[in-house]
């Protein structure tokens, strides 16, 4: 039998004559980190302190391993395409009606569903910058421009420029609180003072993914906007504090059944696998699970933290599973560095703010690792 021949990674006349979207074509590449195997080829460690992705270092709660074993995933089958019981659970857990949730593969889905449905060639968009990388390359996608304010010089929101930005009146407004890359998470009052610029014709998207792990006096952005009588979505994930990464499973709250609905038609109908449906609804019955490991991790995060002051390293106020903070040095080469000790962080590239890195926290064993290689690589 005579072995096809294999396809040339040249381009040819057919693929330099094929007419693209721009708008995708011009797109930033998304920073999704580096692969486990890759990591291990470059340093030379198998075991590897894994700090560069906000994943919770302590799993996912047993209920949800029972669940997926117990035989009730068919992996044949199509899963619910509306989600049904992931709805109604959160329906009840959240206090609103199912028919304003949207699932998502992931809330990285709802943010490339949000900026299709809503979203048009000239739009404009506001978010901040450090950015969370999709919150800029999904509207760039749909042909929108987007203003990011940056932030302030102690690593905070500017509040006075980005009431200026929403008052303007973007088509849509994506901000995170707790903020990815950086961790704070908006007040009460300053939450309000943003709520009160958003003008009638604006969508405020106000991405929660962080939300398990803020400060038990941080706003609860369902909440706050339930009756604002504005335009919103908020989206939560399932990724960080319930443990569920690798499922992909994600929602958007939406403030009336119609954005709901738009999003909806702007996502694939089967997008929410089996067994991620399933996973999700077991980690919301297990709370208990979940609330113990962010405290875990967030008094981890405090010791981090002042392990690093201890070393001169400025790191940004943070209410999640991460730290954001100046090496003073290029990013790259200190996180280079740390690979090399078989530590994996992530390096910021976006314009400014080159000599930050985002450290997630991981187990107590880990964050020495990373403390100790710190110490050698940035404060010696």
């Amino acid at each position: 039998m005579t072995a096809s021949p294999k396809i040339q990674p040249n381009p040819g006349a057919a693929s330099a004559a094929l007419m693209v979207n721009p708008n995708v074509a011009a797109l930033p590449a998304y920073n999704a980190g580096m692969s486990l195997a890759r990591a291990r080829l470059l340093s030379g460690h198998d075991d590897l302190a894994r700090l560069a992705s906000n994943e919770n270092p302590d799993g996912c709660a047993p209920a949800v391993l029972a669940a997926l074993a117990n035989g009730g995933f068919e992996p044949w089958r199509y899963a619910d395409p509306a989600c049904t019981a992931l709805r109604e659970a959160l329906a009840a857990r959240l206090g609103v009606d199912a028919g304003v949730i949207v699932a998502g593969n992931g809330s990285e889905e709802m943010i490339a569903a949000i900026s299709r449905g809503v979203l048009v060639a000239g739009s404009q968009v506001v978010t901040v910058v450090p950015s969370f990388g999709l919150h800029e390359i999904e509207p760039l996608a749909a042909g929108a421009s987007v203003l990011k304010v940056p932030m302030t010089v102690d690593a905070g929101f500017d509040l006075a420029a980005l009431e200026a930005a929403i008052a303007a009146g973007p088509r849509v407004v994506f901000l995170s609180s707790p903020w990815n890359p950086v961790g704070p998470a908006l007040d009460k009052s300053a939450l309000q003072r943003l709520i009160a610029a958003v003008r009638p014709g604006t969508l405020f998207v106000l991405d929660e993914a962080y939300f398990e792990y803020a400060d038990a006096d941080a706003p609860d952005g369902i909440e706050s906007l339930r009756n604002s009588g504005i335009a919103f979505v908020v989206l939560r994930t399932f990724s960080k504090a319930y443990g569920l990464a690798g499922l992909r499973v994600g929602y958007a709250v939406c403030s009336d059944p119609e954005i709901a609905r738009v999003i909806t038609a702007a996502k694939t109908p089967f997008n929410v696998n089996g067994a991620a449906q399933i996973a999700a609804v077991a980690a919301l019955e297990d709370e208990a699970w979940m609330t113990a490991s962010v405290a875990r991790i967030r008094s981890e995060r405090d010791r981090v933290a002042l392990a690093l002051a201890g070393m001169g390293l400025h790191a940004a106020a943070s209410q999640t599973n991460f730290l954001f903070f100046d090496t003073r040095h290029d990013s790259s080469i200190v996180a280079a560095a740390l690979l090399q000790d078989g530590i994996i962080v992530k390096a910021w590239r976006e314009l400014g703010y080159e000599t930050w890195l985002r450290v997630t926290i991981g187990k107590p064993a880990d964050n020495d690792r990373l403390i100790a290689s710190l110490q050698k690589q940035v404060a010696g």
